[in-house]
């Protein structure tokens, strides 16, 4: 089986029906649907049960300690050689993005990661089209300012057993903290094609007003002291948003060449300039 989609899901049922239904909708077979429930109290079992005339489905509903329990859980019960998370409230964006993406697979041999484009939606319907690193040439330098979206993305499920599973003791960050992991520090063969591929919901807990801004700082620094030698993370502190600058200086050629330019005689200034000592 080349696929395992997973949703997790805690009384959600409105959230939960519009993903299912993206999901169960694809004309693409070769996947199984595994649903992990936390023990809801409203009807999201009776949603899910809905959907199970559809043999691809398989489905639990138990207490669970945490979002990344949860996720841990679907990627256990899975049997796929890729898992994609496609959590309540977000949504597959057509009914032939998960045979797309499996041609995508195969066109770029394989890769341990590949990821596509995300439609980010907020509830008074702004959208945005966030197709984060479409190089798909990430650095470490990528996880010190960001991540790509967990959700939406293919993951090699060997990956789960050579790197580890999600950090359940994080609350927020476990995802980008094991993209970080596989990507910048094991080594995985990473891939992004131009495929828009998920609905993402944007009233989730890591997106949720700033609310939880300073946990997601305070996890993800955590993370970094934990990984990087001090002298190197000392870098990252210091010059992160010199090459934010001159990033966003590469992609205007003339504003480039002028700043080169500047730079250039002050250098030649200081040369002048420096009085040398004997």
């Amino acid at each position: 089986m080349l696929l395992s989609v997973i949703t997790i899901n805690r009384n959600n049922s409105k959230g939960l029906q519009y993903t299912m239904q993206s999901i169960v909708g694809q004309g693409f077979k070769d996947f199984e649907y595994i649903v992990v429930d936390g023990a809801s109290t409203d009807n999201s079992v009776d949603i899910i049960k809905l959907f199970e005339p559809d043999s691809r489905l398989h489905w639990i509903s138990e207490p669970d300690k945490g979002i990344y329990n949860a996720m841990n859980k679907g990627i256990r019960m899975a049997q796929g050689d890729y898992v994609v998370m496609i959590n309540s409230g977000d949504a597959l964006i057509h009914s032939n993005v998960l045979e797309r993406m499996s041609d995508q697979l195969r066109l770029k041999g394989n890769p341990d990661i590949l990821y596509g484009n995300i439609i980010k939606r907020w509830p008074n319907g702004r959208t945005l089209r966030d197709p984060q690193f479409t190089d798909g040439n990430i650095t470490m330098f990528n996880f010190y300012t960001g991540t790509i979206n967990h959700v939406g993305t293919f993951a090699r499920r060997a990956l789960f057993t050579t790197v580890g599973y999600y950090d359940e003791d994080m609350k927020i960050c476990s995802d980008w903290a094991w993209f970080l992991n596989s990507i910048a520090l094991h080594g995985a063969k990473v891939s992004h094609c131009d495929i828009d591929t998920v609905f993402f919901d944007m009233t989730g807990v890591s997106e949720s007003d700033g609310k939880h801004a300073d946990l997601i700082r305070q996890e993800r620094r955590k993370v970094l002291e934990a990984t990087l030698p001090q002298g190197i993370l000392a870098d990252y502190d210091r010059y992160a948003s010199d090459i934010r600058v001159c990033r966003r200086l590469h992609r205007h050629p003339v504003a480039w060449r002028l700043v080169r330019l500047i730079e250039r005689l002050l250098f030649k200034w200081e040369r002048l300039t420096r009085k040398t000592s004997y």
